[in-house]
Parts: structure tokens; C-alpha cells; sequence
């Protein structure tokens, strides 16, 4: 969320009436979430300014661990580099960091590409963002789950309840520190997580949603502990209640 928002910060500062718009004091301490969307506390360092050249030369883009090489346009520009130097930025503060932990195994060979292409300034920002919202939009329609085993006929569906709320095992990445609540496309997607945790015994579908509207699961180490709820349902792994009468 914050990757993507931020990526369309970027596309509209190298397209806005103004040109095209470089940050010239880009740290993460400049940006601050408003509503679920990235926002900018401080333009005094912004500028439109282009570098001016006479020849390729002259067209060095210069980070402490890299450089790049741009050309210098036919009206003595070196094109492109307020936007480039805006995408290496948010690679290095930003996508590094947070790429790599926030997509479903399926989904992270696509979000490693965006990171090596931005990282080597192979993507523009038009680019960048056109690849950010196609694995936005595997993972709201849930495409990325196509060609998987069909694990939810090992669970049994108790409707009417729900499990006590309370602490249990950990996971990564939880919404909740207490246990392990993650985001899902469905049930069938949290059969298939609960059977790759060895401490999963059952699972429910909660109300709450994430900001692309998917439902989060909570995972549980046991599911004796029983409360009527008309609007849930619990979901135990048949080989646990194997032998316990439901």
C-alpha cells in the first residue's frame, strides 16, 4: 500500500502542469500516510528544474552506491532525470525495505522484478506503476491462487460459531501482535495456509478488511473453545477433530 501509493505520488509529480517535479530532499521522514495514501509534508525542496547539458556527458545521475548514465535532449536537457532520480529514491528508502515482505509467495518473482528494474532505473515511472497495478490486481482478484491444490474439503465447516478471541501462536506477517490474523482471498486460500502452519487447527473469516477490501483469517492452535456467533464460521482441519465429536 504504501510502495504503490507512493509510486503514484511519483507519477503525478513527473506529469503535474508544473513539468516535471524532482524532490530534492527525499527521506522517508518527508512523507506521511493520510487516509491509506501518501502525502508529502514538505515541497520547499522541490524543483522543476532540469539539469542543462551540452552532451551526453554531462547527463550523470550520481547516488552514493550508484550512477547512471542519461542523455541530454536536442533543447540541452538531461531527460528524464527529476523522474529517475524520484524512482531511485523510493527504491532505496522505500521499496528495498518493504517489496520484499508484503505479497503471497506466488506474487513476490513479480514484485522482485519491479525491484531489480527500479533499482537498475531499467523502469520509468509510467512503467513502474502499470507493474504495480497488475500485481494489484492478481491480488484483489486472487488470479495469483489459479493451478493450486484444493485444500478446504479437509476442513470441516461449523456454522453458528466462532473461537474465543485471545492470545495464541505468532505468525509473519500478523495484523494482530496477539496471534496470527492474515489477509485472504478466501477460505480456500486459508486452508491452504493453515496446512502450512504445523500449530494451525482451525481458522475463521473475519469481518474486518484490509484496504483492498480482502477479509482477514484468524488462525488458531486449537478450536475447543466455542462461542455461538450466527454471522461466523469456524473451519477445523478434520484430522484434529478426528476422534471428538463436533
Amino acid at each position: 500500500q504504501i510502495c504503490l501509493s507512493l509510486v503514484k505520488l511519483l507519477f503525478y509529480l513527473a506529469h503535474s502542469p508544473l513539468g516535471s517535479i524532482v524532490l530534492l530532499d527525499f527521506q522517508p521522514r518527508q512523507f506521511v500516510m493520510v487516509d491509506g495514501n501518501l502525502k508529502v509534508t514538505d515541497m520547499d525542496d522541490a524543483s522543476t528544474e532540469e539539469l542543462s547539458c551540452k552532451e551526453d556527458n554531462d547527463c550523470t545521475l550520481d547516488f552514493p552506491t550508484k550512477s547512471f548514465s542519461l542523455k541530454c535532449s536536442v533543447v540541452g536537457k538531461c531527460e528524464g532525470i527529476n523522474e529517475k532520480k524520484n524512482l531511485f529514491n523510493a527504491y532505496r528508502y522505500f521499496f528495498t525495505y518493504l517489496l520484499p515482505h508484503s505479497a503471497p509467495p506466488a506474487l513476490q518473482p513479480l514484485l522482485s522484478d519491479i525491484l531489480n528494474a527500479t533499482g537498475d532505473l531499467q523502469y520509468g515511472i509510467n512503467e513502474t506503476l502499470k507493474a504495480f497495478e497488475k500485481v494489484l490486481h492478481l491480488y484483489k482478484s486472487g488470479l495469483y491462487l489459479q493451478k493450486r491444490p484444493l485444500l478446504l474439503k479437509d476442513y470441516i465447516a461449523l456454522k453458528g460459531f466462532r473461537t474465543v478471541e485471545g492470545e495464541d501462536y505468532k505468525c509473519w506477517p500478523s495484523y494482530s501482535h496477539l496471534g496470527c490474523l492474515l489477509s485472504v482471498h478466501s477460505a480456500e486460500e486459508a486452508a491452504a495456509i493453515c496446512n502450512s502452519q504445523a500449530q494451525c487447527q482451525s481458522f475463521i473469516i473475519t469481518q474486518q478488511r484490509t484496504w483492498t477490501g480482502r477479509p482477514l483469517a484468524s488462525f488458531q492452535s486449537s478450536w475447543t473453545d466455542l462461542i455461538p456467533d450466527t454471522n461466523a464460521v469456524v473451519y477445523i482441519k478434520r484430522s484434529a477433530s478426528s476422534g471428538e465429536r463436533l
